[in-house]
């Protein structure tokens, strides 16, 4: 039997969603073990001048939990 885990989390990146999204599961796994997935909750953008400026996304991810013997 296992069991799971959902925490939200936002990342930011100034290039695009994708590496956003990459390097938000990237920091939360250097912190949270057995990460199984992610549901990207939100995608939004900044906007300076009329250009983008930083790419948010807001997302779920599931990590299974292990008993500690």
């Amino acid at each position: 039997m296992s069991v799971a885990k959902n925490i939200e989390i936002t990342s930011t990146s100034e290039l695009s969603f994708d590496d956003a999204i990459k390097s938000g599961i990237q920091r939360a796994a250097k912190t949270i073990n057995n990460i199984r997935g992610a549901w990207i909750k939100e995608q939004k953008i900044h906007v300076s001048d009329g250009n983008i400026t930083e790419y948010c996304v807001m997302m779920i991810l599931t990590f299974v939990l292990t008993d500690e013997n």
